[in-house]
């Protein structure tokens, strides 16, 4: 029978022997008061959509954590939440994800009231986009400076705030309309003396030429520039082209902006321009460069954790001040 047993439960016969001795030394209550080996509890989705969430907000005031590590989290979400989970169980759903807390900023609050819907169009976008069609991620980064540098830029230097006017002489600037093709990584763009319009019309054409006949999805801001009479004309005749804006002060949500990070990084914060002719070409080629291999972002935020961050940091903020008033 202890034989059958093992079998059926997939254990060996003295771990059948160790289980009926404890039945019948203490009954049904000493089955339970020890822990069984066997496969590991699973964390259930709403868990890991907390953590997650958790992860990419600030840490709440009363922590007085400025990120989280995994043993913090471990322990906030044990503590707080009632939900048991070991800092080894949140480092490896980190590195699933890519997160690294200790490296990432925060984003800017929106008091959007359409802030829930936008944020579920263009993350939907993202995530499952519809079969055949085009998704674009547009905007335009202003005021591009050409400084030709008249000393070496130091590495303390880095952040513009420390830099002394006497280290570079401007000779103007550009502005930089850019579209990115967020299912193939390929980026259009185009550098203008003007950010009217006018000037955003024209990029559009530019940008949506290539893709004539398909479905285009375009996630951008909802700047004034963009919702011009001539715009609102040229969409009307142009019905496959659907405008998806971002919500009011969440830029972020544009993928578009982490190109625009990546290029500021690598091409134009440490670069010395004796023109703006050199800035402009300086940017032509690396986005030619970056055209030749190009690397599409992969969002892995749904749409709901994002709405949990913003939740989460939202009563946050609601504690801090109210502690702030006692």
């Amino acid at each position: 029978m202890k034989k059958d047993i093992a079998v059926l439960a997939g254990m060996s016969r003295p771990t059948v022997d160790l289980w009926l001795g404890r039945y019948a030394a203490d009954g049904v209550v000493g089955l339970l008061a020890q822990q069984p080996g066997g496969p590991r509890v699973q964390v259930s989705p709403d868990v890991r959509s907390r953590v997650l969430a958790l992860t990419r907000a600030t840490p709440p005031a009363e922590t007085g954590l400025s990120h989280w590590s995994t043993r913090t989290m471990a322990d906030y979400v044990t503590r707080v939440h009632k939900m048991p989970v070991s800092h080894h169980w949140v480092a490896n759903l980190w590195r699933e994800h890519g997160l690294k807390p200790q490296k990432q900023g925060t984003f800017k609050l929106s008091k959007d009231p359409a802030f829930a819907d936008k944020v579920a169009d263009i993350v939907g976008l993202y995530l499952d986009p519809p079969g055949g069609a085009v998704v674009l991620s547009l905007d335009e980064k202003t005021q591009i400076q050409a400084l030709d540098r008249t000393q070496p830029l130091l590495p303390i230097e880095f952040d513009r705030s420390e830099q002394r006017t006497h280290d570079y002489v401007r000779h103007g600037t550009t502005n930089l309309f850019a579209a990115l093709n967020v299912g193939t990584g390929e980026v259009i763009g185009d550098c203008v003396p003007n950010r009217n319009g006018a000037a955003f019309l024209a990029f559009l054409k530019k940008a949506v030429a290539p893709h004539a006949g398909r479905e285009i999805h375009v996630v951008l801001d909802n700047l004034s520039t963009h919702t011009t009479p001539e715009v609102m004309t040229w969409r009307q005749a142009h019905p496959n082209v659907h405008f998806h804006f971002t919500p009011t002060g969440s830029s972020w949500l544009n993928q578009i902006e982490t190109w625009f990070g990546i290029i500021t990084r690598q091409a134009i914060r440490r670069g010395t321009f004796a023109s703006v002719q050199v800035l402009i070409r300086t940017i032509r080629a690396y986005i030619n460069s970056w055209n030749i291999e190009p690397r599409p972002f992969t969002w892995t935020a749904t749409a709901d954790e994002i709405l949990a961050k913003v939740r989460l940091t939202q009563l946050s903020i609601k504690k801090l001040v109210a502690n702030n008033s006692k």
